[in-house]
């Protein structure tokens, strides 16, 4: 064997884990994140650790010292207008601003430029209104980059009340996650939680609506929140979203796929067909429900290829939008290889099942999955819909939300940078994008 093909080969191996893994439960916690901090953000001041006070210009000569901010907890950016990740960055600390400063969070630039006007020139390219301060001089030589074992930029801090540091990383994400832990919405909205039983393709659903209080009359939108493979209706994910959408006015009814949770059938009878048949069984009852306005789809994994074909078939003047979280239609494409979780088999001739862990996979999944219509069916839907997935997803690579992207072109793509399957790295973001998203189709009449 040649060098080259030795080293083709090696290549080709070290990317079967991408397909052999993509119906894993709970995936995107499963999966192996590489985690930039281990690399970028080891010298930084760690938790607990009194923050050093600095003195800085502004860009009008003032002085600005974190001691200005003291009694209040504060975002400190370290950036330049030269560095490319740190204006790959700027619309994720803005957004933050926006989001949390009216809660009592301050925002402070720490600009390693040296060239005043490239400097002031960025802060009016890209609008940045927080407090900016540097000392214009070369990024390594400043005294503030010594003080906060900056080695890397950006790198962020969060700093407390009594001017301890809370968290410092190298990672936009990780603190917009600490800040919707510490300032976000805590207080859910009074509402009413019930428990309810739908019959599915295989026998009873169990589901959960969650609704806010309303008058009588009143009429809101239901979102449909569908669970991926071996999963259930309880995922954290799912649990933030119906949460957040209560919150904002709007119900939602999750519910066990057949064979999955304290739904009824059989996890071997489980098939893809068969759960957009369930779908449209709980679609069929919540709109049935005196008080519900429009249905909203979303679906995670493999809920979120049913969610696609189930809208499809129902068509947009049923369903109001579709929220596709990192979509699995790999699912096909593993089965065509005749692998589907390490499990070998023969596609065109498949076993009664095929065995996975403790769960048997049934021939009839396989045949379904072979030839099934999943981007055609999903076409057929033409109303609004949002696609979010991570970059980082290993089990469901990004590009298959791209795909959808590609047959629904009036369609939201958001590509979150870093996120894995289960956008563990901050739910509250794949969340939040989500329930904008539902807010905006909804108000549309």
């Amino acid at each position: 064997m040649t060098s080259d093909v030795k080293k083709f080969v090696k290549r080709l191996m070290a990317s079967m884990p991408v397909f052999v893994f993509a119906l894993l439960p709970n995936a995107g916690m499963a999966q192996e994140a590489y985690d930039p901090d281990v690399k970028y953000a080891s010298e930084l001041l760690k938790s607990g650790v009194q923050a050093p006070d600095f003195v800085l210009k502004n860009p009008y000569g003032k002085t600005l010292k974190l001691s200005d901010f003291k009694g209040k907890y504060v975002v400190l950016d370290f950036w330049a207008s030269w560095c490319p990740d740190c204006r790959k960055d700027i619309p994720e600390i803005q957004r933050m601003y926006k989001n949390f400063h009216d809660k009592g969070v301050e925002f402070v630039g720490v600009s390693f430029d040296t060239d005043k006007d490239k400097w002031t020139s960025a802060l009016q390219k890209y609008k940045i209104e927080y407090p900016q301060g540097s000392e214009l001089i070369k990024f390594h030589d400043t005294k503030i980059s010594r003080d906060f074992g900056v080695k890397w930029i950006p790198s962020l801090f969060l700093i407390d009340k009594e001017g301890k540091v809370v968290l410092s990383t190298v990672l936009s994400y990780k603190m917009e996650k600490r800040l919707t832990e510490l300032f976000g919405e805590k207080q859910l909205a009074e509402g009413i939680t019930e428990k309810v039983i739908i019959g599915g393709s295989k026998g009873k659903l169990s589901a959960v609506i969650q609704r806010p209080k309303i008058k009588s009359g009143e009429k809101i939108p239901v979102a449909v929140l569908m669970h991926g493979f071996n999963d259930n209706k309880n995922t954290h994910l799912l649990r933030l979203l119906a949460d957040s959408l209560m919150n904002n006015g709007i119900a939602s009814i999750r519910f066990d796929f057949n064979g999955h949770g304290e739904s009824e059938g059989q996890f071997s009878e489980m098939t893809v067909p068969n759960e957009v048949e369930d779908a449209k069984s709980v679609y069929e009852h919540i709109k049935a429900l005196p008080y519900v306005s429009d249905v909203v789809f979303v679906g995670h994994s493999q809920g979120g290829v049913v969610a696609g074909m189930a809208a499809g078939e129902l068509g947009n003047e049923s369903v109001r939008g579709v929220v596709l979280f990192a979509p699995a239609a790999v699912l096909r494409d593993d089965v065509i290889r005749g692998n589907t979780l390490g499990a070998k088999y023969n596609p065109n001739d498949p076993p009664e099942y095929v065995q996975i862990g403790d769960k048997k996979l049934g021939g009839a999944y396989i045949r379904t999955a072979f030839s099934l219509p999943i981007y055609e069916t999903s076409a057929k839907y033409a109303g609004s819909v949002c696609i979010i997935h991570g970059n980082a997803d290993k089990i469901v690579p990004y590009t298959y939300g791209e795909r959808y992207h590609d047959i629904w072109k009036s369609s939201e793509l958001h590509i979150l940078d870093g996120y894995d399957h289960g956008f563990s790295q901050n739910e509250y973001r794949a969340v939040n994008i989500a329930t904008d998203f539902i807010l905006r189709t909804t108000a549309k009449k």
